[in-house]
């Protein structure tokens, strides 16, 4: 996750570079997908879920020993998930416990189901954060999300969650259907109060792998960027607050270094560099995990198709500090990476980008990542004039395809 708004804010107010301590594997944000049910149908779900019950899932007790693991592991925040986790039977008694043993707790929902007795349970619980995900204004997110009245659904949610006095989130796939509406989103997110804005590039797995030819074209992604960036900058230097962070194409780090380049003088670009290298970019297997449905763990949420073990079996704390080879090449540095990614000069800043995009599109997890929209110039390679774009195969329900 590129936390864009809090680098920003380095250009304004900077401050020294954290150093990480210690020894052994980072303590990971843990994200916890509780269920593969869900009455939704997205078209990027990655887990691939549906609104029926699914064998293998994990048994409340299974689930809480799980947690009292994490806890005494010290894992520094735990991210609810699903499917959607509200149609987890036990998610509100290990949301309670787990809300004792984590700093961070966050929850990740469609938000459709958040009103009355749920929206109270959610605010008692003291969920430091609820991610809502809205991919479009109306009808767009209906028929990304298949289902009519999604939209209205996860508004309520939004509304019902602000009145309880909870930070609420908009999350937001950026794709080739959907990316008319990101301007749209960012007012929606000022007009309703909305604390954060989450984009998230397309990652071909799961459904989202079926559809990767509706991904976002990288001229169409630098479009988006730069909106991000204004808003960003308006944030930071205007005190309109919105805290933006993007995921899953960690290429948003080099964009913005550049964007600040034309900007601002060599020495707070420079101190800037230093925060971003020092956060490193992609943290798949270092600094993120996943616990999935069936309790197999994943070096984050994409990688279904690796498991490093299960806790039904072996605790978390001791497959995560394992001799696993996949975990630990995943958290050297530099990785080693190959074709663009591997002669980057800004490799040290995104740490490779999205591996399991280079995986699903040429079987090999460390080739370059396609959805990298840099140009060959702004990443330091011959052939500068190059700029390889994503042709849009997939087709909209809008036949809008540009920004406003």
């Amino acid at each position: 996750m590129f936390r864009l708004t809090e680098y920003m804010n380095q250009l304004v107010n900077p401050t020294p570079v954290r150093v990480r301590r210690g020894e052994g594997p980072v303590k990971p944000v843990v994200i916890w997908n509780l269920t593969r049910r869900c009455n939704l149908r997205c078209r990027h779900c990655y887990t691939v879920s549906a609104d029926v019950d699914f064998p293998g899932e994990l048994t409340e007790e299974q689930a809480m020993n799980t947690l009292e693991d994490l806890g005494e592991f010290k894992v520094p925040a735990l991210i609810l998930s699903g499917g959607e986790p509200l149609d987890c039977k036990y998610m509100f008694p290990l949301a309670e416990r787990a809300r004792k043993l984590t700093r961070v707790l966050a929850l990740s929902t469609n938000g459709t189901k958040i009103h009355g007795d749920t929206a109270d349970k959610v605010a008692d619980i003291g969920f430091n954060y609820v991610g809502i995900s809205i991919d479009g204004i109306g009808k767009t997110n209906d028929w990304f999300r298949g289902v009519d009245g999604a939209f209205e659904d996860a508004l309520r949610g939004v509304r019902e969650l602000k009145k309880r006095d909870v930070k609420v989130g908009l999350r937001f796939c950026l794709t080739e259907g959907t990316q008319h509406h990101l301007p749209d989103l960012l007012k929606l997110c000022d007009d309703e109060g909305v604390d954060k804005f989450y984009l998230s590039h397309l990652v071909y797995a799961g459904r989202g792998d079926k559809h990767r030819g509706e991904d976002a074209e990288h001229l169409r992604t630098r479009k988006g960027l730069d909106l991000l960036l204004d808003r960003a900058w308006t944030a930071a230097s205007e005190d309109k607050p919105l805290d933006i962070v993007t995921g899953n194409n960690d290429a948003d780090a080099g964009y913005f270094l550049q964007w600040a380049e034309e900007r601002f003088d060599a020495d707070k670009v420079a101190h800037l560099r230093t925060h971003l290298a020092a956060w490193g970019g992609n943290s798949s297997g270092l600094g993120v995990a996943n616990i999935d449905y069936l309790g197999k763990v994943h070096p984050d949420t994409y990688w279904s198709d690796y498991t490093v073990g299960n806790v039904k079996t072996d605790k978390f704390s001791d497959l995560w500090t394992g001799d696993d080879k996949m975990l630990a090449t995943l958290r050297t540095r530099p990785r080693p990476l190959k074709g663009r990614c591997g002669a980057c000069k800004i490799k040290d800043i995104c740490g490779g980008n999205t591996r399991i995009r280079a995986l699903q599109v040429t079987g090999d997890p460390w080739a370059e990542d396609p959805a990298c929209y840099l140009t060959n110039a702004e990443i330091g390679l011959a052939d500068a004039d190059r700029l390889e774009t994503t042709p849009f195969r997939g087709k909209s329900n809008d036949p809008k395809h540009e920004f406003f």
